[in-house]
């Protein structure tokens, strides 16, 4: 590799967009505004900012790679790179293959804008305080005042003095004394030491970025996309670790024929999170599940698994496995199964293998068969989840569930997958113990709670975790109020935010009980309520019998899920 050195104005006017693009195996830009403030602080300050890694593409190379244009107008919510038009381009090409969030937020900071949100949507740029004195007070802070803001933005006063520069504006010149001239009807009004002060400034900027050859860079010229990728590889492991899915989205981008793999993905990615309350699904499980979904690949993340033939086979398939991940999602958002507690997201992939068998109307279909199917497939993912079946190695598991999956047709394998794994399909007494000191709001109250209701209709109502007896009365001083002692006190507050004082009300009823005391709320309710929410036969539902009213639920809900079964 050879090593070269080029200014920050260089770099970003003459190579980026015009020949140094972005390939395919780099992950999307993440910086926040913070960060890119830091870079150019140490830039200002004369401070190293790392090497940066070039790969050199020969002219007629160049269409053998997919690549991306660096972000110059970034906005949260729409971060994905567009790809390049190498048309008109006609020389060699860079690739980036390492450094590509420092020069994305240069070319930001000098030639773009940064949109995001903070209390509403902000477009802004990168300016510069010419101004500001940092001291010696405070010597953590940052030694310049970078700020991203809105163009017409008015700053609140401060007791130093401040004069907004944005830093693109540094661009336009081509010797110092212009960049200095600029300002100088913004100076009027200042003293000769602060006018000295805001000139020494801009001619400082001026020179880190028109002048100092502070970046660093080394070419690599090899035509070997494997040597590549692992150089790639080892210079990505020092930060965010290297998922084997950004290898295999990078690679399949260059092997899929007709289609675009990067576009596809993010697209298909962006489309499943907005199911339901949202998620928040990332390229990984997309990829997984691709993998999975194509009949007889490997589904390990392992460099020989990308082989040409595999990749083109998951492009032939992409169609069916858009359908079949959505599907499965859609299903889910069904049975209230969020972002939240869907604590092992590749439980869905059995089940999106078996809707593909399936057609599009067995989603909302009201045939008793496909209903009691439907329930028993939640039942099975709430199951899996509690007991952890793949919290470790999953490859295998799923490797085991997918041919026990592909031979069913008429219902889904739940009892043939659990005897593949060796996993009962009741809950022991431990479990059931461990299940019941779970808590309001946690990953697995909910699911937990959805097995004490096997009868519910769950396709048009939303439901939610409820306190039995509110909440608000387990307060100490509310507590202490009513005349309990520590001892009591203590015992109350262990266990009245656990499962055996919820209950899954829908959204109307949870409302109109609100704070509501459980023994004045339950005379409003119908002959079945108790029945429904396993309330246990007392005379007396009053606060002051709330320790024999979790001893009796206990004994009912561990009887109910004991009996839990998957028919």
């Amino acid at each position: 590799m050879a090593y070269f050195n080029t200014t920050i104005k260089d770099l970003i006017s003459e190579r980026v967009g015009r020949n140094t693009f972005l390939p395919a195996i780099q992950r999307e830009y993440v910086w926040n505004p913070s960060q890119v403030e830091k870079l150019f602080d140490s830039i200002m300050c004369g401070y190293p900012i790392s090497s940066f890694l070039f790969w050199k593409i020969r002219e007629e190379k160049k269409k053998d790679w997919t690549s991306y244009e660096f972000i110059r107008d970034f906005d949260q919510a729409n971060p994905h790179n567009k790809e390049a038009n190498l048309d008109g381009v006609n020389q060699d090409i860079y690739l980036v293959l390492d450094g590509q969030q420092r020069i994305t937020s240069i070319n930001i900071a000098l030639r773009g804008t940064y949109r995001f949100f903070y209390r509403k949507w902000k477009t802004t740029r990168l300016y510069l305080n010419l101004l500001w004195d940092k001291g010696d007070d405070n010597p953590e802070e940052m030694t310049y005042q970078f700020l991203f803001k809105e163009d017409n933005q008015t700053l609140p006063r401060t007791d130093y003095p401040q004069l907004w520069y944005r830093v693109g504006d540094i661009l336009n010149y081509d010797d110092a004394e212009d960049a200095k001239d600029s300002i100088e009807n913004e100076l009027n009004g200042f003293d000769e030491n602060t006018k000295k002060k805001a000139r020494k400034m801009i001619s400082r900027l001026f020179s880190v970025v028109n002048v100092t050859q502070n970046i660093n860079y080394y070419e690599e010229k090899s035509d070997d996309y494997d040597k590549v990728l692992e150089i790639f590889i080892r210079t990505n492991t020092g930060g965010q670790k290297l998922e084997y899915s950004d290898i295999l989205l990078s690679t399949a981008t260059a092997k899929w024929r007709n289609l675009n793999a990067r576009e596809e993905i993010n697209k298909f990615t962006d489309e499943i999170n907005k199911i339901g309350t949202g998620y928040n699904f990332g390229k990984d499980f997309v990829m997984k599940g691709a993998m999975y979904l194509t009949e007889n690949l490997p589904i390990q993340y392992k460099l020989s698994s990308f082989t040409r033939k595999n990749l083109e086979c998951i492009e032939d398939h992409w169609d069916e496995t858009k359908d079949a991940i959505s599907n499965s999602i859609l299903l889910i958002s069904k049975y209230g199964f969020t972002d939240k507690n869907l604590v092992a997201r590749l439980t869905l992939l059995p089940v999106a293998q078996y809707l593909q068998r399936k057609p599009n109307s067995y989603l909302t279909s009201s045939n008793i068969k496909d209903v009691e199917d439907q329930n028993n497939i939640q039942k099975w993912i709430i199951m899996m989840l509690l007991k952890g079946v793949l919290g470790s190695a999953t490859d295998n598991k799923l490797n085991l569930m997918r041919p026990v999956v592909n031979m069913a047709t008429d219902k889904f394998p739940y009892s043939e997958i659990c005897k593949e794994l060796k996993v009962e399909m009741t809950f022991n007494d431990m479990e059931i113990e461990n299940m019941l000191h779970y808590n309001y709001g946690t990953r697995y109250s909910y699911l937990i709670l959805s097995l004490l209701y096997p009868g519910r209709d769950w396709k048009d109502k939303k439901y939610n975790e409820d306190h039995i007896f509110p909440q608000n009365e387990f307060k100490v001083k509310n507590l202490r109020a009513r005349g309990y002692d520590d001892a009591t006190i203590e015992k109350y507050t262990a266990c009245f935010n656990s499962i055996l004082n919820l209950e899954l009300l829908d959204d109307s009823e949870n409302k109109s009980k609100n704070a509501t005391p459980f023994d004045v709320w339950l005379k409003s309710r119908d002959a079945n309520f108790k029945v429904r929410h396993h309330i246990p036969e007392m005379n007396d539902y009053s606060l002051d019998n709330f320790l024999e009213f979790i001893q009796k639920r206990k004994e009912l809900l561990s009887k109910q899920i004991k009996e839990f079964n998957l028919q």
